[in-house]
């Protein structure tokens, strides 16, 4: 008998030590508790975002045309009309990850009734996406998921899977989903990617149509590009409107074109990383 005994306390400290061990549960998301959302693949749950990093719509200079394509494509989603999965591709820091945030902001103001729902996944976790879809298929909200800076390098075959989720699929992408990526590439494969097939296929063809079709996935286009001085000059111009900095238009200028210089470039990005460090020196808060 105390034998018995001994072996159902050894087992019940062995059961509480793989308790120990044992990961946590993920937690259980209630996507009504936001409007913005990160997928974690390993738990696998969807995180709310209470408060998304984002500028206005109306801060957003010298893209009217993407702007206004991308609000109409997003605005028409909102409605269960069709739409089309986007791809913004071009310049670093022009914008395009900006324009995603900010077009679901307005487009949510404007259609309370979609309860329009921002998800974002991280490259690194697209093959999880077949997951993340079944997930978002039967959580009552229509969903922009959105995949920053997108690309594929090297030995890297997800993009196979990324191809078949977006429109060749079996079950294919639920109505309720529309997925918007941005990437610095348009056709979102390296080069040598592309060089390696052409290398080992039949046909020399094969590769560039595969380096194509995944990007014909999409069927919203959107090309981003470095500013020219004069769009420059007024990305930063409305910065410091919006923030009340102190500085007159002269100074402002040049320290500006100055600050352009220095980076070698001119984009949305280099604009604001002036102003927080005009900011700075000004002792003023950016609120």
């Amino acid at each position: 008998m105390a034998d018995l005994e001994h072996i159902a306390h050894s087992l019940a400290r062995i059961a509480d030590s793989l308790e120990r061990l044992a990961p946590p549960p993920p937690p259980v998301t209630d996507m009504t508790t936001a409007d913005a959302f990160v997928w974690h693949a390993d738990p696998a749950w969807l995180e709310p975002v209470p408060v998304v990093n984002r500028v206005p719509l109306d801060l957003l200079q010298g893209i009217d045309r993407q702007i206004a394509v991308l609000t109409e494509n997003t605005r028409r989603f909102a409605h269960g009309l069709p739409a089309n999965n986007a791809l913004l591709w071009g310049a670093r820091g022009t914008g395009k990850s900006s324009l995603v945030k900010a077009v679901h902001a307005a487009v949510a103001i404007e259609t309370p009734e979609a309860r329009l729902a921002l998800v974002e996944i991280h490259r690194e976790d697209i093959p999880t996406l077949p997951r993340l879809l079944a997930r978002l298929r039967t959580c009552g909200r229509r969903c922009l998921l959105f995949c920053d800076d997108l690309s594929f390098d090297g030995d890297d075959t997800s993009y196979k899977s990324l191809k078949a989720l977006l429109e060749g699929g079996i079950e294919g992408r639920p109505d309720t989903v529309l997925f918007y990526a941005t990437s610095n590439r348009r056709h979102l494969l390296a080069r040598e990617m592309v060089e390696n097939e052409q290398s080992t296929a039949l046909h020399a063809g094969e590769a560039v149509e595969e380096k194509v079709s995944l990007s014909d996935r999409f069927g919203l286009w959107l090309g981003f590009h470095n500013v020219d001085q004069a769009t420059f000059l007024e990305i930063v111009r409305a910065y410091a409107r919006r923030h009340g900095l102190t500085i007159d238009d002269d100074t402002l200028r040049t320290e500006a074109l100055q600050w352009a210089t220095t980076r070698g470039s001119r984009s949305g990005r280099v604009a604001w990383q002036f102003i927080q460090d005009l900011a700075g020196r000004l002792g003023q808060r950016l609120t």
